[in-house]
């Protein structure tokens, strides 16, 4: 069985579009293909965040984002919170998502809730709210957050990318020792893990 580690941050666009990719090729390959995403913060605290007023952002989902969502058929939206969330407490969820076996469509509902509805996914209440939407118990995913409970496993899983992994952009794909910067399209994908198999 092939595996494919996919390095993402909730605040990228391009890891957003990467996962419908990253589903399309699972569905492709069915069984044979075994997918863990993996937390990246492009943007740490105390680094600010970006703006989605300022040119940079506009001006790259204009040219760029837009585009290969259309391309994709994917339906997204340059999200209006300013400044852009730090994802920490997000990823920390995920860590809570990951033990009780929803850690897929946690990932999955923290980009629509971004890319989608505008939602603040640096905000514990508004976090909870959809954790609970996929299923989790609400006060304990809750308590995980404000407690910090996993604060140590998500800054080792941050260590791990930077220091062993040596991941500097997201998304980035790791497909046995072969680490892959930037989006691949569904049948590039497949055609890698394939020949890597």
């Amino acid at each position: 069985m092939a595996k494919i580690k996919v390095y993402s941050d909730y605040v990228c666009p391009y890891c957003f579009l990467a996962e419908e990719e990253v589903l399309k090729a699972e569905r492709i390959l069915g069984k044979e293909v075994e997918v863990e995403w993996m937390p990246f913060e492009l943007r740490p605290a105390p680094t600010p965040t970006l703006r989605p007023e300022e040119d940079y952002l506009q001006t790259t989902w204009a040219n760029s984002v837009y585009p290969m969502a259309e391309e994709l058929g994917v339906q997204i939206q340059l999200p209006t919170v300013s400044p852009q969330p730090y994802t920490h407490l997000a990823f920390e969820g995920y860590q809570f998502a990951k033990e009780q076996g929803k850690g897929h469509a946690y990932n999955h509902r923290m980009f629509t809730a971004f890319f989608q509805e505008s939602q603040d996914i640096g905000d514990i209440e508004v976090l909870t709210k959809l954790a609970a939407e996929i299923g989790l118990d609400a006060e304990a995913f809750r308590e995980a957050l404000t407690s910090r409970r996993y604060k140590a496993a998500h800054e080792a899983a941050l260590r791990y990318a930077t220091e062993e992994v040596r991941v500097t952009a997201v998304p980035t794909m790791v497909i046995g020792d072969h680490a892959i910067r930037g989006m691949l399209r569904a049948q590039d994908l497949v055609r890698v893990l394939q020949s890597l198999a």
